[in-house]
């Protein structure tokens, strides 16, 4: 059967790793958005380069992966979101960024250029902003009984300012359209020309609390791209920090949405267990986020022998004490009055949009990143993906209920295996163009 790279026509570009990268032209690029709009492909990413656009693409049963690419001399290209809703912000974000026009776009509003920046395109020609800025065009509402509760963009939590637009009828919401971006931080061209130390910093501030998703994710892009072969502890040890920061998020998350239906209790002793999780990962790894901790061609810290009993007793309390919490969330009928049915994503749409994550998983999208395409070292490690169907705020917490679960045995067995030997290999700069 052929594989995914077989069935685009295009020349195949030598140098990129781990995945095919194919340069294609307009023919080939609205075959690929076919693809992507019957639903034979996922979109993963689609992003602007200078004078070309890219996107990712899954085939996900045959499990493979490509990059395509149509240079844009005429600095213009046919929309993928045209056909696939999914990838509207991406060519919004696109367009903000380096002045690419998606033909056929439906939605031409800006997406991260809020009128702020002293340049437009400041990845593109970069010109001189003009000023002022037309306001922002929010979709018209028209209906009776409707109307419009503005939130934001400054909030009193310590979430980043969004603006959201909400538009009801009595309680019940039909439409909430976003307005995001005030705090872009312009990390892709902070990148360009820093060392790989420095690229390796920024990407791990993408987001604080997800600081060792984002460095394992670079890592491996520029691992894959200068073929660096990662020491077996090395592997171990992220897996190790990976599941941990899987830990403290899902019990943040846990807690947050029991405060936001009014339970406070779920919410405080959630805190205490992220809590104890984060003074752990900094007596083993220097930081409570683990923050430049995972670097190009390892890790920056060993795991010492008597660090790991304390990891062994942190996992026994949580094993102790989640159990009554899960009970205590079940029983509440309150809880459920306001997670069960509520904020319900129904399985095609999961499927259309791509929807990794919890989100994916809790309603019906069997798809971890651990499995497929999956990395060292999950292959060697037994574990499930949890996976539910109906969709709402009660079963994504019921999936980070059992991720958690899952990720107590996955630690368990890390620590069983940990191999011993070095844990970072020297990564040298190639010295010639090298693709990841």
């Amino acid at each position: 059967m052929p594989g995914l790279i077989d069935t685009i026509e295009g020349t195949r570009v030598a140098e990129h790793r781990r995945w095919p990268r194919l340069v294609v032209n307009e023919e080939s690029w609205r075959f690929a958005a076919d693809q992507l709009s019957a639903g034979h492909w996922t979109l993963l990413g689609l992003w602007g380069d200078a004078g070309a656009v890219h996107m990712a693409v899954l085939d996900a049963p045959m499990h493979e992966i490509a990059v395509v690419t149509m240079p844009c001399p005429d600095g213009h290209f046919p929309s993928i979101g045209a056909l696939l809703p999914p990838a509207i912000r991406l060519e919004r974000a696109l367009r903000d960024l380096y002045g690419l026009e998606p033909i056929g776009l439906p939605d031409m509003r800006p997406w991260l250029d809020l009128g702020f920046w002293d340049v437009q395109c400041p990845l593109g020609h970069g010109r001189e902003a003009s000023q002022p800025r037309a306001p922002y065009a929010f979709l018209p509402v028209a209906g009776e009984s409707l109307h419009q509760i503005p939130v934001g963009p400054v909030h009193a939590g310590i979430i980043e300012p969004g603006h959201f637009r909400f538009t009801a009828n009595g309680e019940t919401v039909v439409r909430l359209e976003q307005r995001l971006g005030y705090v872009h931080k312009g990390i892709e061209a902070l990148m360009v020309g820093a060392s790989l130390d420095t690229a390796a910093r920024l990407a791990g501030r993408t987001s604080g609390d997800s600081t060792v998703a984002y460095a394992l994710a670079f890592s491996h892009a520029l691992e894959a791209a200068m073929e660096v072969e990662v020491p077996p502890r090395a592997v171990y040890l992220r897996a190790l920090m990976a599941e941990l920061e899987r830990l403290a998020n899902h019990f943040g998350d846990i807690g947050a949405i029991c405060n936001d239906a009014s339970f406070s209790l779920m919410h405080a002793h959630c805190g205490i267990l992220r809590e104890k999780i984060l003074r752990t990962a900094h007596a083993c790894f220097g930081h409570r986020l683990m923050m430049d901790a995972v670097v190009p061609g390892g890790v920056a810290r060993d795991l010492a022998a008597n660090r790991a009993g304390e990891i062994a007793t942190l996992l026994d309390e949580i094993r102790r004490v989640f159990p009554q919490l899960v009970e205590l969330y079940d029983n509440t009928a309150s809880l459920q009055d306001r997670t069960a049915g509520t904020g319900v994503l129904r399985d095609e749409l999961a499927r259309q949009f791509g929807a990794g994550g919890y989100v994916g998983r809790a309603s019906g999208r069997a798809f971890d990143a651990r499995k497929t395409p999956g990395y060292p070292p999950y292959d060697r490690l037994d574990f499930e993906v949890p996976v539910l169907e109906t969709g709402d705020v009660n079963a994504r917490v019921w999936v980070r209920i059992r991720e958690v679960e899952q990720s107590l045995g996955l630690i368990d067995q890390i620590l069983q295996h940990l191999p011993a030997g070095p844990i970072r290999t020297t990564v040298d700069p190639a010295g010639e163009v090298r693709e990841g």
